[in-house]
């Protein structure tokens, strides 16, 4: 049985970037999809770009944030509040016109954690096409280490008439069934949660409490691949060159390959699908959203335990 494959996606630049040397250096196939911190500061007053802040701690940004950043709530502003699933799409027109986007916005994520949940935050925006996007390196931790000014003030911009796309899944996202027929096709898959996670040891990530599923441990012939491997101590990205190191000699992975990456919620890897698909280039990468929540609860899935 051949593996269910999704069709490429086009990775298309971000109209009008001008890539940092600073991120040229590093190799990345697509460098415009990232920021410095020092962009940042230089466009903080520019009325086409707007920042948004996406944290794990979604109280964080009421302590201080980058001036003009606006917040991202990633379980009230990108979930359904009843089913599992993301908004739809007339919920993420009227979100994007209240936060002053439109076709012609540079939106600029940023977070803590290495831009975790910033990544997810640029994957849901996605979902739905918006791909004028783009993640800081380094993210919240980098611009506070290097002393750059913060603020409480909430700001407010005036209102769009932002028409969405209907929101698109097929490309970038993977569920339950797609993946029980990539993993009998010997398809491409990459645990990205930590190595107690992945063996079964924990269901949760370590000092978080342990809840969620039935039964630990991971898919069949999983890569474990922890998507903080892919940054630097500070936050960045770490280069091409040491990431193709960690995915390519070390996991065999290629870039032909057709990946689904999963972790907990969906969380965790989509950093490692923005690192796979945008820094590395991989045209075919989908992040399994429901993820071992439902995979380690569902009747009958396969899994394997121990390293």
């Amino acid at each position: 049985m051949t593996p269910a494959t999704a069709t490429p996606q086009a990775v298309p630049s971000v109209p009008g970037a001008v890539v940092d040397p600073a991120i040229a250096a590093k190799g990345y196939v697509h460098p415009e999809v990232l920021v410095t911190t020092t962009w940042v500061a230089e466009h903080l007053n520019d009325p086409k770009v707007r920042i948004l802040e996406s944290d794990e701690d979604v109280l964080l940004y009421d302590t201080g944030h980058i001036p003009g950043a606006q917040k991202i709530d990633w379980h009230l502003d990108l979930n359904d509040a009843v089913i599992r699933d993301y908004l739809t799409r007339d919920a993420f027109q009227v979100l994007l016109r209240r936060l002053g986007i439109d076709d012609t916005t540079t939106v600029v994520f940023y977070g803590d954690k290495n831009n975790w949940w910033a990544a997810y935050a640029f994957w849901v925006f996605k979902l739905f096409g918006f791909t004028n996007s783009r993640l800081v390196d380094g993210g919240r931790s980098k611009w506070e280490a290097e002393g750059r000014p913060t603020t409480t003030e909430v700001p407010r911009y005036p209102a769009t008439q932002y028409a969405a796309a209907e929101r698109s899944d097929s490309a970038i996202r993977a569920f339950f069934g797609e993946v029980r027929q990539h993993l009998a096709g010997s398809g491409k898959l990459v645990d990205v949660r930590s190595p107690q996670e992945f063996t079964g040891e924990k269901l949760h990530m370590p000092d978080y409490p342990q809840e969620g599923t039935l039964r630990g441990g991971h898919i069949p012939g999983a890569k474990s691949v922890p998507w903080a491997r892919a940054a630097n101590a500070d936050g960045t990205f770490k280069t091409a060159a040491e990431l193709r190191a960690i995915y390519e000699t070390e996991q065999g992975l290629k870039p032909t390959d057709d990946v689904i990456a999963y972790c907990r919620i969906g969380e965790r890897s989509s950093h490692t699908w923005f690192v796979l698909t945008y820094l590395l280039g991989y045209p075919t990468v989908r992040n399994y959203d429901g993820s071992w929540t439902e995979w380690g609860n569902a009747v009958r899935s396969p899994i394997a335990k121990g390293a």
